[in-house]
């Protein structure tokens, strides 16, 4: 069973205001467990900073569908990095525009490195990197 330590700590009347609201807003049941998630963001943040962490990853672009063999350079890399690859999601979003979304797995230096080779591609307009601890606390 997991052991709960109580802490106390000291913050600015308006700090805490500002917290309240928000976490309110978000849909937390108490300071707690927002506190509790603020701390394993930090960790989180912290650990990923290190190239072989093992992470999950999901991987966002915006392309013009239309680019030239935009479509193959996008299969052929996933396909070189099937054990990074887990999945991937095709969106339409409209007549020139689609989205892709490919989930990673593996150390955050060789996900980075491939998602990297994803948003540059020729054709990509827009792409984001979201990395994911999958490490126990």
């Amino acid at each position: 069973m997991e052991q709960i330590e109580r802490i106390g700590i000291s913050v600015d009347k308006n700090l805490l205001n500002s917290f309240d609201k928000l976490i309110s807003r978000q849909g937390y049941q108490n300071r707690s467990e927002a506190i509790r998630d603020l701390i394993r963001e930090r960790i989180s943040a912290e650990k990923l900073k290190n190239p072989k962490t093992k992470t999950v990853a999901a991987v966002l672009i915006v392309y013009e569908h239309q680019a030239t063999q935009l479509m193959e350079k996008l299969t052929s890399l996933q396909h070189s990095h099937l054990l990074e690859t887990i999945s991937s999601l095709h969106i339409h979003i409209d007549d020139h525009k689609c989205m892709e979304a490919i989930i990673l797995r593996g150390q955050v230096g060789k996900i980075k490195k491939t998602a990297e080779q994803l948003i540059s591609l020729k054709g990509v307009t827009h792409g984001k990197i979201n990395l994911m601890l999958v490490e126990p606390e």
